[in-house]
């Protein structure tokens, strides 16, 4: 179900590339109404899927998209610090022990396996991170995500917030450790070894230590 795939590799995978720039486009364009740039093939995109970003890929059964979140260092430019830091405080968040999940995207496709999809991307990100020896997990989210990360039983800590509402914008910082794991394999029925499956069949063992920060 879930896919690990680098930017400068998703043009050998086109149905999977496609689909996930246009629902990326569906959701955050036409339904939520963000200030985004959707191109004349109707994909949203953006410059920091110009930066070789790590891409967290469910697949469908039909080998379309079926959900997606896009992952980067925070030593390098991220979102949260270069657009939102005034909900930081003006403090940036860097670190080699930090990296930023953007885009967190469910296809108009996912239907009753929304949930499921959800669920997986997450434990996705916190197998990754503990793999590769992340501390935190960063990103900048609507209000509406709130209740599910409170299904999955990742719910990060706020770090600043601006607006009321279902229109509110916040910072928030996930912990990435054994325990997080633990609790988001028990929510979503997804067990460690579905999880260290879906790492292991992405990086080989000879392609890993290019993934380490420490």
């Amino acid at each position: 179900m879930i896919t690990y795939v680098y930017a400068n590799a998703l043009m050998g995978l086109p149905t999977l590339r496609e689909t996930m720039f246009r629902d990326r486009a569906h959701q955050f364009k036409t339904r939520l109404n963000w200030d985004v740039t959707v191109n004349e093939q109707g994909f949203e995109t953006d410059d920091y899927d110009q930066l070789d970003p790590l891409y967290v890929i469910a697949q469908l059964p039909n080998g379309r998209h079926g959900g997606s979140m896009r992952i980067l260092p925070t030593t390098a430019n991220v979102m949260v610090n270069d657009h939102f830091d005034h909900l930081t405080g003006g403090v940036a968040i860097s670190s080699p022990l930090i990296w930023e999940c953007t885009r967190f995207c469910i296809s108009p496709e996912a239907g009753e396996l929304a949930g499921k999809i959800a669920g997986a991307l997450m434990l996705a990100g916190a197998e990754l991170g503990l793999r590769v020896g992340l501390t935190h997990s960063v990103g900048v989210f609507d209000a509406r995500m709130i209740r599910i990360y409170r299904r999955i039983g990742w719910v990060p800590e706020l770090l600043g917030t601006q607006g009321e509402g279902p229109n509110a914008i916040s910072v928030g910082l996930w912990p990435i450790d054994e325990a997080a794991r633990s609790t988001i394999c028990a929510r979503t029925g997804f067990t460690p070894e579905i999880a260290a499956g879906w790492y292991d069949d992405a990086f080989p063992e000879t392609a890993i230590e290019q993934l380490h920060v420490a």
